[in-house]
């Protein structure tokens, strides 16, 4: 079984995520999927853990995963 769990996410300029269980999933919801980004989200917190505490794990990714890449 996988240590975690695999969720898309988007961010917004105010600083808001929308997570997306898949790429159909968001593309249904009028998402273009080449905006999304792959979060692997430890298992333990999807179990436990509360949607507050994803996505803010979510948006603390997402922040750094924007400064290495230098897409701010």
């Amino acid at each position: 079984m996988a240590d975690t769990t695999s969720l898309y996410a988007l961010r917004f300029a105010d600083g808001s995520v929308s997570l997306y269980v898949d790429e159909d999933y968001a593309r249904e919801r009028g998402i273009d999927p080449s905006t999304l980004v792959r979060v692997e989200i430890p298992r333990e917190m999807l179990i436990s853990g509360t949607i507050q505490e994803i996505r803010e794990y979510v948006a603390l990714y997402l922040e750094a995963h924007q400064a290495r890449t230098g897409n701010a």
